[in-house]
């Protein structure tokens, strides 16, 4: 993200208002940079335009890949590396292969969440997190609207906007 950004909060009380604010807010064009609750609102996220994660579609081919690995790496040692001999058979025993795949490929999948959750949320461990008011991890939801993004709109018709849009407090927020 980039550094010295403005940013007009508005802080909300009720979940309620909230939804209908940001359906007010986005119907008189202003952008919404982002809304902080401190428990998920059902809705919300299809008020603010997000699209459906791919998330789903990243841990299905990771845990392909955990799948792929696990069946390679045991044919590899039962046929080639270390061939046994079971009942008489000198055959690749799969029913014995199905705890180590199923368990790689949860393993494999998860590890890979983590890792795209991370990189796509741009959540690095070096990094400093942008706290835009501590409240919203309390009892409060704060909007985030980015003035940059909403330079055609005064600041004032923003404002206007919040106060009638139900919002208890609105405040200014620069990050330097």
């Amino acid at each position: 993200m980039e550094r010295d950004k403005n940013f007009i909060l508005g802080i909300f009380d009720d979940e309620d208002v909230l939804l209908n604010a940001v359906r007010k807010i986005r119907k008189s064009g202003i952008k919404i940079h982002e809304v902080y609750t401190p428990y998920p609102i059902h809705g919300l996220e299809g008020e603010l335009g997000y699209r459906r994660s791919r998330l789903p579609i990243a841990a299905f081919l990771f845990g392909l890949l955990g799948t792929i690995l696990a069946l390679t790496m045991q044919l590899y040692m039962m046929k080639f590396d270390w061939p046994m001999i079971i009942g008489g058979k000198d055959h690749a025993a799969f029913p014995a292969f199905i705890p180590v795949t199923f368990e790689l490929t949860v393993l494999l999948s998860a590890f890979g969440m983590v890792g795209v959750f991370m990189i796509s949320s741009n959540l690095k461990p070096w990094g400093q997190p942008r706290i835009f008011d501590i409240r919203s991890t309390d009892d409060k939801h704060v909007m985030a609207i980015d003035i940059a993004g909403n330079a055609s709109i005064g600041l004032d018709k923003i404002k206007e906007v919040l106060k009638d849009s139900g919002a208890t407090e609105v405040n200014n927020k620069n990050f330097e």
